[in-house]
């Protein structure tokens, strides 16, 4: 299927399907792209909510919001909406050579901002815009890069985020997806690193922050992602019992939570959907339902998705609702797909190819990009 070049080429607002018995969600297309284009601006002006409030992970901000820009529009309009590759102003550099100045010479990561530390954590965010917009990785000191993360590996395999020492298992899964963007991969301990990762499974099947951790939907993720990338899925133990605890998590609103008790938020359509993509169990829960959470999250006005209804929209929730809506397969084909693992538009990991496992249908253990090569020939 030819895909459109242009928003004028998509209605602004859509009734998608979300089941057999003909009910459907609106989605306000439109009123989103209103609302990115809106926060190009509004994340320059310190004096801003946005602005202010984003300061410290400015890195990320945007790739939220260059990421969800990317499942709604193709790579010229994007580019166009947010001055990716080119100057929108005289006093307004591009987006990559923003990024770019976020590098810190001599530490070798990328800082949140200009001026900051850096950090595993927007070194990663750094990479994927870059990826996303197309530059040339192999143009960025790479070698001083891989240094920079491999000094963050400890013995016992785990990862600090910087310089001061915190572990956690977010640090893990953006070392080594970090490491797959730049074909490095293998620079690290990978066997060790996943041996780290699986001691981290508790009792109720889900993931924590380090060993002993509580199980929580966004540990889980980066757990069952770093594992994916190293190819390493296997050491998961009772994939089945990891599912129940996910399904779990999906309240009587439709919506998910992080972990027991906890009020339903948007975001974990993302944490969740994931890793239940990667290990097979989407159906686990009802798309239906958590599709019509969404978008009564969404503010068909202004644009924006909050974390639940009746909340004020934000870029994170944002993209996160937007990625919930693609993994369920709620948005129009027509649309950019996200991939489950790398949190990238699908055909920039086909482009890159960029390697990881997935469990599929059958319960066996497949290659993700194979697994996209018969799909597409298959269309």
């Amino acid at each position: 299927m030819s895909t459109p070049s242009s928003s004028e080429e998509l209605p602004g607002k859509m009734n998608i399907p979300a089941g057999e018995n003909g009910s459907f969600v609106f989605f306000h297309r439109e009123s989103h792209l209103k609302y990115i284009a809106s926060l190009s601006a509004k994340l320059d002006k310190p004096s801003s909510y946005e602005g202010a409030v984003t300061e410290h992970l400015r890195m990320s901000g945007i790739y939220w919001t260059y990421a969800a820009l990317s499942l709604l529009v193709q790579r010229p309009e994007a580019d166009k909406v947010l001055g990716v590759t080119s100057a929108p102003s005289d006093d307004r550099p591009s987006i990559v050579d923003w990024v770019l100045k976020c590098y810190v010479k001599g530490t070798g990561g990328f800082g949140g901002n200009l001026g900051h530390d850096a950090h595993i954590l927007y070194t990663l965010s750094a990479l994927q815009i870059l990826v996303m917009a197309e530059y040339d990785l192999n143009q960025l000191h790479v070698d001083d890069i891989v240094k920079f993360i491999l000094s963050l590996q400890q013995e016992d395999g785990s990862f600090v985020g910087d310089q001061w020492g915190e572990v956690d298992t977010r640090f893990s899964y953006c070392a080594i997806s970090a490491l797959s963007l730049l074909s490095s991969l293998g620079e690290i301990n990978l066997p060790k690193a996943v041996e780290y990762i699986a001691s981290c499974q508790n009792l109720d099947g889900g993931f924590g922050s380090m060993k002993g951790a509580e199980s929580h939907a966004g540990q889980v993720f980066c757990c069952v992602g770093a594992l994916s990338i190293a190819k390493s899925l296997h050491v998961i133990k009772h994939p089945d019992l990891l599912g129940w605890w996910l399904a779990e998590r999906q309240c009587d609103s439709g919506g998910l939570n992080g972990r027991p008790e906890k009020q339903a938020d948007v975001c974990y359509s993302w944490w969740i959907l994931s890793a239940l993509s990667i290990i097979g169990r989407v159906d686990w829960i009802s798309g239906d339902k958590l599709a019509t959470f969404i978008s009564k999250a969404q503010d068909p006005d202004d644009g924006g998705i909050a974390d639940r209804p009746d909340d004020m929209p934000d870029i994170f929730h944002t993209f996160f609702g937007l990625s919930g809506l693609s993994l369920l397969g709620k948005l129009p084909s027509v649309f950019r797909q996200i991939d489950p693992v790398y949190a990238l538009p699908v055909d920039i990991v086909l482009e890159q190819k960029l390697s990881a496992q997935i469990i599929g249908s059958n319960g066996k253990v497949e290659d993700r990009l194979s697994h996209y090569e018969i799909v597409e020939r298959h269309k």
